[in-house]
């Protein structure tokens, strides 16, 4: 059964091996480790990971590789190795998954790449890891390569470690996009910034707060940050924040790392 992309499922299948090689690398997996694929698509990822020994689960939205999937890996979905789901990621709460101590391996279409990060990082159970391949442009934006940061940045680097682990050329698809891609892992994933209390309901919501924050940060690219911030804090508060963590007046949203929005967050 042959499977053609579909363009406004934003799909763009991999056939590198090489690139496979190094999403498999990056996972490092363990035997028996639990592993979310979204969009597997012909199934060409998901046969290394249950060679790595993974057990998969795959979430996949387009019926035709639905059918696909259960055909090729009639074997692995019989012995319990193969979960595969046919449904939007997007419309799934991570859990509703039943998932746990698990990490996320995927070549993801490039429009959901950045609600893939929020549901998966931003909601609970969190992966301990996500190996992602996804838009070169996004992979540099996502660790701040030229330096500056941005609200994705700093949204991912307040949960985990991301690194940019390799470059995917175009022709690596089929069909192949019209941009480059890169394997990005997001690696040591927490709730380490946002456990200064004990509660549950503690957590949220000092993840809320600090969400809003950046988000009211980054309002007006040019403005210095303490103007962005007089939409969600007083001038007091502003005035208390800068002097007790010793922040530049003029310093803007691009330039502040985000151990400082975290303090800044639990401050406010």
């Amino acid at each position: 059964m042959e499977l053609r992309a579909k363009k406004s499922l934003g799909q763009h299948f991999l056939t590198s091996r090489h690139a496979l090689e190094q999403i498999i690398s990056a996972a490092s997996i363990r035997t028996g480790e639990t592993i979310l694929e979204i969009g597997p698509g012909t199934g060409i990822l998901t046969e290394e990971l249950l060679k790595a020994g993974a057990k998969v689960v795959a979430v996949e939205k387009d019926t035709r590789a639905i059918e696909l999937l259960k055909e090729k890996f009639t074997s692995n979905i019989e012995a319990g190795t193969l979960t595969v789901l046919e449904g939007d990621i997007l419309e799934s709460k991570p859990s509703e998954l039943n998932l746990h101590d698990y990490t996320i391996v995927a070549n993801i279409p490039y429009y959901i790449t950045g609600a893939i990060l929020e549901k998966f990082l931003e909601n609970e159970p969190r992966p301990k890891k996500m190996v992602l391949l996804v838009q070169k442009e996004v992979a540099e934006r996502i660790v701040a390569r030229d330096g500056k940061e941005s609200i994705l940045s700093i949204s991912v680097k307040a949960f985990g470690a991301p690194r940019i682990v390799a470059t995917v050329p175009k022709g690596a698809f089929s069909p192949p996009p019209t941009v480059d891609s890169a394997i990005i892992a997001i690696e040591n994933i927490s709730n380490v910034n946002f456990d200064k209390g004990n509660a549950k309901s503690d957590r949220n919501e000092q993840i809320s707060v600090f969400f809003r924050i950046v988000k009211a940060g980054f309002a007006h690219k040019r403005k210095y940050l303490v103007k962005n911030l007089e939409s969600v804090l007083t001038p007091p508060s502003i005035q208390h924040i800068w002097t007790t963590l010793s922040l530049n007046p003029k310093v803007r949203a691009e330039d502040v790392a985000t151990e400082e929005w975290v303090k800044i967050a639990r401050l406010a």
